[in-house]
């Protein structure tokens, strides 16, 4: 079986001392999900480890929604989030 990805976001902000990228959501999202962070000069896989919304830690976030995630490397703004499934 193939693996398929559905973007479910846009890095709108990056937080390189702290590694962490604010994504604006389309789909909802949680914690455990495997997500591919692709851009121009990105192209970072990683499963969702934490996640905020308003410094709050969540679980799951939906569509509509600004997050805070914890990313293992580099990202810029404007790279697309695509969720593995």
């Amino acid at each position: 079986m193939s693996e398929e990805l559905r973007e479910v976001g846009r890095v709108s902000h990056f937080f390189l001392k702290i590694s962490v990228a604010v994504v604006e959501l389309k789909d909802a999202l949680s914690a455990g999900d495997r997500i591919l962070i692709k851009g121009p000069t990105t192209n970072l896989e990683q499963i969702v480890g934490s996640m905020e919304i308003e410094h709050e830690k969540v679980q799951r976030a939906e569509a509509g929604q600004s997050i805070g995630l914890k990313v293992d490397d580099r990202v810029r703004e404007s790279d697309i989030v695509y969720k593995i499934t």
